[in-house]
């Protein structure tokens, strides 16, 4: 995978606890990835982080860099990955998006090594950025369509992040059968609420102290569609609501989105930012929430994503706050655990957020049923239990199988 995170590093550990989980149940885990700081090698180095051999190129990325820059970032590591892979044994491959483009060099070891491939597929690439017109030219649209339906096809077992994203999949005419939901994970015992971490996050801002806390914790690109939090801070300023609003994350849309929360007069008033976090400091900042939120650009396509920041929310036994549709939103009024914003308006949702943030029954009885609602289906330990069998029926030619392994819940 291109982006492999531990937990000193900010974004997704998804992979690192799956591989830690699949070492202990007795497996062995090669990595091969990147390094995207500043970094004096210039090749390929690798360390062994508790057990897991990860081979790193130093390839310098960033949300900020243009189009053909990522470009040229992903194909070099489409070439170089290759390479170092040949050179790897294994029984299997595990491909895991983004960007598509890591399925290249998968597919092609796979072929040659003769080995069986599961593809996990973390967003929905290309429909997203098409949907969102980031892609427009028809020639790289049919060149990316066609790369994801060669990906698809030639992947033994796939495993989606969502049931949605497993409904976009076999909208390709790809067999049903071969394909598993494992979602992202609520990591019980990483966010389990910790009062003096809260306290400690709190006495550290002096803008915070005990006012209420909503939290998003995630990327600043154009699909997370922020600028819903600017325009969220200015309406419950215009009510002399007492919530703030915090903003964690680094991202091409950042520097636009202070400006705008300086125009509306919400910044560092009720609205502030502050760089990405190391996933292991992440605990503090949920403990120290009264709500977290996922925000996502309203448009459809969108509602298949599958955010960190709403499982460790979950496990964290705080209310989530959407302002978006899909399988989550469904979640969230299903099993009562958060608001539900889509298609409101922003006055409206001002309103019911000050209102629900204020009311210390509603809040106790939303955070435990956001925790239960972790603890019964999203608990890492039985998401990594699922991916280890996607892995064994994969190798023992059994993809057919590889259905089974999605809970019913997600049927």
């Amino acid at each position: 995978m291109q982006y492999f995170n531990t937990p000193e590093m900010p974004g997704s550990s998804r992979a690192y606890e799956f591989c830690k989980r699949l070492i202990k149940m007795g497996h062995e885990v090669e990595m091969i990835t990147s390094y995207r700081e500043p970094c004096k090698n210039n090749d390929w180095f690798k360390t062994n982080y508790n057990g897991i051999r990860v081979n790193w190129l130093p390839l310098r990325y960033s949300n900020d860099m243009n189009y053909l820059k990522r470009l040229k970032v992903f194909f070099t590591f489409v070439w170089k990955s290759f390479l170092k892979a040949r050179r790897v044994e294994g029984d299997i491959i595990f491909a895991s998006s983004t960007p598509l483009t890591i399925a290249i060099p998968a597919v092609f070891v796979s072929r040659e090594k003769k080995l069986p491939m599961v593809f996990e597929v973390r967003d929905l690439w290309p429909d997203v950025p098409i949907a969102m017109k980031i892609l427009k030219n028809p020639i790289i649209i049919y060149l990316a369509k066609l790369l994801e339906i060669w990906t698809y096809k030639n992947a033994d077992s796939i495993v989606a992040l969502s049931p949605e994203m497993k409904k976009g999949i076999v909208k390709k005419k790809i067999d049903p059968k071969k394909v598993a939901v494992i979602p992202n994970s609520s990591n019980l015992d990483r966010f389990k609420f910790d009062e003096k971490l809260s306290i400690d996050f709190r006495y550290n801002r002096p803008w915070l102290k005990n006012k209420p806390l909503l939290v998003y914790a995630g990327a600043f690109g154009r699909v997370n569609d922020l600028y819903y939090a600017v325009i969220l801070a200015k309406a419950l300023k215009n009510l002399n609501s007492d919530i703030r609003i915090l903003l964690i994350g680094e991202g091409s849309e950042k520097k636009k989105l202070i400006e705008d929360a300086k125009k509306n007069g919400v910044y560092e008033i009720n609205l502030f930012f502050e760089k990405q976090l190391p996933k292991k400091d992440m605990a503090a900042c949920f403990s120290a929430a009264t709500i977290t939120a996922n925000f996502v650009i309203d448009i459809k396509e969108n509602w298949s994503n599958s955010a960190n920041k709403f499982f460790d929310g979950l496990a964290a036994e705080k209310p989530i706050f959407l302002n978006h549709g899909g399988w989550m939103e469904d979640l969230v009024e299903t099993y009562k655990c958060g608001l539900s914003m889509h298609g409101k308006k922003i006055e409206l949702v001002a309103k019911e957020l000050d209102l629900a943030i204020s009311d210390k029954a509603w809040l106790k009885s939303s955070g435990i049923a956001a925790k239960k609602l972790a603890r019964k289906f999203f608990d890492l330990e039985i998401h990594a239990q699922q991916l280890e069998k996607v892995l064994l029926f994969t190798k023992d030619n059994k993809s057919e199988l590889t259905y089974k392994v999605t809970s019913d819940f997600y049927k």
